[in-house]
């Protein structure tokens, strides 16, 4: 397990903070230019598991694919039903992959080679304890986000009442909920939990319905198709006394996109990484929502630049009355990474109470 966490923290295809000079191709590419890569032919003879891994790692390296090894071996891994190379029985390694199995690992490689996420090529991706579904150009869920989920799971489990009005139910509401990952985990670890998630992307939209329902947690998920840069007032009329708002939110700055790797720059959908040009314009846009979908004493949990939680404070203290800056959270590398801020009323709410 220690092997395997490490790996994927280590595994930078799909990465969004990992930049590449140099990288500026357009858009999204098609499963034609997908085929059009250029690929080693089928073996002629039979070749075994560790074969197929070390022949791959190495045309890898020569087409300059990031993570050669690892993603030979999380490809093959994965057609042989196991989690990683190192899972496998040795038997299993060397003896002679079937004809079949070959030509699925070519097929798989091949979508490597033109430098598709890992996740995509196998269509799924372990976050937390869950096994998601992964399709482009949904978001890839990266490590740092388990961690902001640690810390909302810790808030719900140390006060059971946060955000909590005595006739109502403990909720959340993610903003850019991709492929589900954040709203599904907390759902799985919160048994009394009922989350509502929204994106601008209908693909996204419908890869977070599909994973809940794969993991039986479809009855306590609402997600909708929707735009909170365009559609504030139907956010403001759909949610209320939220007792979380959770974020995961495009924070890259605009100049940083035109040097992401070819794994991000070419499949993920750049709506979901592209944050403006200091990187805040969703987070600012969810600042200024969140008191009115927020209970009191409701938090905001955002993954953000390690540029920008002190930006964030300053504006907060400026433009929205009803929220406090809570703290900041470091990532495990020890980034400055999350934002937590709370809804407090406002002197006017308080006199109002009073009267």
């Amino acid at each position: 397990m220690f092997m395997e966490t490490m790996w994927k923290r280590s595994l930078c295809v799909g990465y969004r903070p990992c930049l590449a000079s140099g990288s500026r191709s357009k858009g999204i590419w098609s499963f034609h230019d997908i085929r059009s890569c250029s690929s080693p032919a089928l073996p002629a003879g039979r070749i075994t598991a560790l074969e197929a891994v070390d022949f791959w790692k190495r045309h890898f390296e020569k087409r300059g694919v990031t993570e050669p090894e690892q993603s030979s071996q999380h490809i093959i891994a994965h057609l042989l039903g196991a989690k990683t190379i190192q899972s496998l029985e040795q038997g299993r390694l060397t003896e002679f992959l079937s004809p079949e199995k070959t030509e699925q690992v070519w097929q798989l490689c091949t979508r490597r080679l033109s430098r598709m996420p890992v996740q995509y090529v196998i269509e799924e991706w372990d976050f937390r304890d869950l096994t998601l579904k992964m399709r482009p150009p949904v978001f890839i869920p990266r490590p740092e986000t388990e961690e902001l989920v640690e810390l909302v799971l810790t808030d719900f489990q140390r006060n059971p009442g946060m955000g909590l009005s005595a006739s109502s139910q403990q909720t959340c509401l993610e903003v850019g909920c991709g492929s589900g990952a954040i709203s599904l985990s907390l759902l799985k670890s919160l048994p009394q939990l009922k989350a509502f998630a929204l994106d601008q992307s209908q693909d996204a939209v419908d890869l977070t319905r599909e994973n809940a329902l794969r993991l039986g947690l479809q009855d306590r998920l609402q997600t909708y198709h929707i735009d909170v840069m365009k559609d504030a007032e139907t956010v403001l009329r759909f949610f209320s006394n939220t007792s979380a708002l959770v974020s995961n939110p495009p924070y890259l700055f605009s100049e940083d996109m035109a040097s992401l790797e070819p794994e991000i720059f070419r499949f993920e959908d750049h709506s979901a990484l592209d944050g403006g040009e200091d990187g805040l314009n969703v987070v600012k846009k969810i600042l200024t929502l969140a008191p009115h979908v927020l209970s009191n004493h409701g938090r905001v949990y955002l993954e953000v630049d390690p540029r920008h939680p002190p930006l964030i404070r300053d504006w907060v203290e400026v433009n929205v009355e009803e929220l406090q800056y809570v703290e900041t959270r470091n990532d495990i590398n020890g980034r400055p990474r999350f934002s937590i801020l709370q809804k407090e009323k406002s002197n006017k709410d308080h006199e109002l109470d009073q009267d």
